[in-house]
Order: structure tokens, then sequence, then C-alpha cells
């Protein structure tokens, strides 16, 4: 589901052929935000955790219609159609025979709350049809619920295209080369379905999928949201781009995205805004979880928490060693006050502590709090800086390995290659904030 709202959010600037059908543009810009896709997607999936998963088509069906309408009065000005905007706002609300993309762009949590693909069929059928119950409305959502399940539960892409193209005879032949020239708006699902799936079987990740739905121009914000959405299942997301997406919502939408990895058993990635944690507490707790799951779910959680804190200039403790004789021994450093001034007599100089694994293996290190930093004697001066700035430390030092948190305890090492990755994502999607 954070790959349909995220793949809309990143939609949404280039709506109505807005871009230049091109896959290089920036990932985040200030006209992103989410629209009708994602408040949709919401009330779908809230409606289907609060009826349960056992509940039948007519209980489903009340709740979707319930919750879509009051999410609609929440957020009146999401970019509704027209037909779609009368619905919202009905007494008795009937569907009205669409076959717009409505149906499949709202659907992606059916792809993940249901254990059986006949039942996430079932479902996906059952959500569609209270507004678009024209056969190819119910299509587009079965197909794209489907999509979702089978790359879930491990589906390789040639699996997945053949499932589609037997079960509901979209044409997955053409390249998006092929249909990018002439494809334009186009609200249907017949017309965005397809062409979204194509976009997740050309990707190479989640972000190229959604890159390549919004160069094909048109309804970016709904192909996108498609593609996303099976991207997300079958690459996952990068927990940079996983809390970017948090970060770019509202919170009663981020409650129900909550309440949805919840369902599905996804580790909460909202440990720092837990009122018992502060500060580099939520990688600690990160650091824990990793060491008793280790797991991808518990990896991705720790990535999340430090880029978090690097997002909210989060600093840590670094050891520093003296090099030379009399900064600290004749000084109570802990004396001074914000103001006071110090004069010395001698040149300071200081280099960074390191530790060894072996005589060749050298790692700059942290801590995340003075109790860290007491289990073992370590450098002796001890420094507050930036956690960004020590990531950049370490990759750019031609003399480490890489980066170590909390050393002396549970740690955990981050080589070149994931430092690289961190802040080559932190630095382009956060730069701006």
């Amino acid at each position: 589901m954070y790959g349909a709202i995220l793949g809309d959010i990143i939609g949404s600037p280039f709506e109505f052929d807005r871009g230049d059908k091109s896959k290089n543009f920036d990932l985040f810009t200030k006209g992103c935000e989410f629209t009708d896709d994602t408040v949709m997607t919401i009330a779908v999936a809230e409606a289907l955790i609060t009826v349960g998963l056992d509940a039948e088509k007519y209980d489903i069906a009340e709740a979707v219609i319930s919750n879509m309408q009051a999410w609609g009065r929440k957020y009146p000005y999401a970019g509704y159609g027209g037909r779609f905007r009368h619905w919202l706002t009905e007494k008795n609300p009937k569907p009205y025979n669409s076959y717009g993309n409505g149906s499949a762009m709202r659907v992606s949590a059916v792809g993940w709350l249901y254990p059986t693909l006949e039942r996430t069929r079932e479902v996906a059928i059952y959500t569609a049809e209270v507004t678009h119950n024209h056969p190819e409305g119910i299509k587009g959502a079965e197909a794209t619920a489907s999509c979702i399940f089978l790359a879930r539960h491990g589906a390789n892409k040639e699996q997945i295209k053949e499932y589609v193209v037997n079960e509901f005879g979209y044409n997955l032949d053409r390249t998006l080369d092929e249909i990018r020239p002439g494809f334009h708006m186009d609200e249907s699902c017949q017309g965005t379905v397809p062409e979204a799936i194509i976009a997740f079987l050309e990707a190479e990740d989640y972000e190229d999928a959604v890159r390549n739905a919004v160069s094909l121009g048109g309804d970016t914000d709904t192909l996108a949201a498609i593609a996303g959405s099976i991207a997300e299942a079958y690459y996952d997301m990068s927990a940079i781009l996983r809390a970017e997406c948090r970060a770019r919502v509202n919170m009663d939408i981020l409650e129900v995205m909550e309440l949805f990895d919840d369902a599905i058993g996804r580790i909460p990635f909202d440990a720092e805004e837990n009122e018992d944690l502060s500060g580099n507490e939520a990688i600690e707790i990160a650091i824990n979880q990793l060491y008793e799951q280790d797991d991808k779910e518990s990896f991705l959680f720790l990535l999340t928490m430090l880029c978090s804190r690097m997002k909210n200039e989060g600093h840590a403790l670094v050891p520093f060693i003296e090099v030379g004789e009399g900064f600290l021994s004749d000084m109570d450093v802990y004396q001074l006050k914000e103001g006071d001034t110090v004069t010395l007599d001698h040149d300071v100089r200081l280099r960074m502590d390191t530790v060894t694994e072996n005589k060749e293996e050298e790692w700059l290190y942290l801590f995340t709090c003075e109790a860290e930093l007491r289990k073992q004697q370590c450098g002796n001066v001890i420094m507050s800086i930036p956690i960004a700035d020590m990531l950049r430390i370490a990759l750019d030092s031609d003399k480490v390995l890489g980066l170590v948190i909390n050393p002396f305890g549970r740690y955990v090492k981050f080589d070149k290659d994931i430092l690289k990755l961190l802040l080559d994502e932190f630095e382009r999607d956060w730069k701006e904030e």
C-alpha cells in the first residue's frame, strides 16, 4: 500500500501530460502531493481491516461505501472525477457502471490482506463493484490485486505476466517505448492497468517502476500508484522511500497506514514518534530488534531510524584521540559554561579514534549515548557530531572500511557501499526539507 501512495505522490505533478515523457525527473518536487488515489486507497484499507478478513460480501460493500464517503468528506478537493464526486454525496449510493481506473488505484490493500489468490480476487470485486460494476472496472481491480498477491508470494515476472494475460486478456507484449509516443490521458481501466503493469514488468526496482509509469504521461498519478503498488510487493521499497512516503501524508492517513502495517505483521516504522523514546534511543531499539529478528524488515527498520535521526539533525558521540599533551590534563572541561573562553599555550591536534577487527581492518565508530560510551575505554576527547557528517567522513576516508555504531555492545557495521547508498538517498530526497 505504501507503494501505491508514494506512486500517487510522485506522479501527481505530471498528470495531464505536464511532464516531458521522460524517466529523468526529480523524484520529489514542490508539486508532489497525495490525491484522491491515496484517499480512496486509505478508505478501502481501513474498511477491510475494520470488518475483518472473514467478512461477507454485504458487510465488505457496506463498509467500503461508508468509508469512501467519510474520507471523501474529509478530503473533498482531492481530485475526484465528476461522477464519483457526485456518488460521494449520495444518501443511497449505487454503482454507476463505471470502467474508470479508480477501482484499480484504490485496491492495493486487498493484494496484501488475504491468504489466497481466490479470496484476493473475490474481495477485489467487492471493492470495485460498489461504484465500478462495469466488467472492465471489475477486471482492472482484480488484475491489480492479483499482481500484488503473486508478487508478494514470490512469483517471477514471467509468471505474473502469464497469469494476467490468461486470466484477464490484457496485451502485455507491448513495450513502454512503443506505448509512450501515442499515449495520452486515459482514465479507463482498460487504458491504464495494462500500461501500469508493463511499467512494472520493465522495471529494475520500485523507483524505476514509478519512473516508467510517469514517463508514459497521461494519468501519471494513477499509473504510478498501480505500478508502484505491484513493484512494492515484488521489490520492496527502500527505508528512505518508505519514510518519505510517511512524511508526505497527513496524520489521519498515517494512522491507517500504521493500522495496515499491524494487520499484515509489518514492523512499525514509528519508534521515534513513541513518547517513551527520545533521540538516538530509536536507533538502539532498532539495533536490538535486528539482533533479535535478523531479517530484512528489521534491517529496513534500522535504516529508517538512522535516516530519521539524520533528517532531524541528530548527533552522536564520537571519540577522538589527543595528539600531544596538555589539552585535558590541567582543565576541568565540565566546569566550562557557555560563553567561557579558553587559552591554550600549545597546539591541540586531534585524530579520530578507530576500532580494529584485525591488523588490516579499521572502522570509525560512534556512540548513541553515554551508557554505550562507558562500556569500554576509548578516545580521551568526546565530541557531539551530526550523524550525517560522520557517515560522510567514514565514506571519504581511505584508511577505514566503514562505520560502526556502538562497537562495545550490540553493534552494527555499515560498509562504504551502504554508507554511499544512505547518503545518496538522504541528500537527494531530503536536502530541501
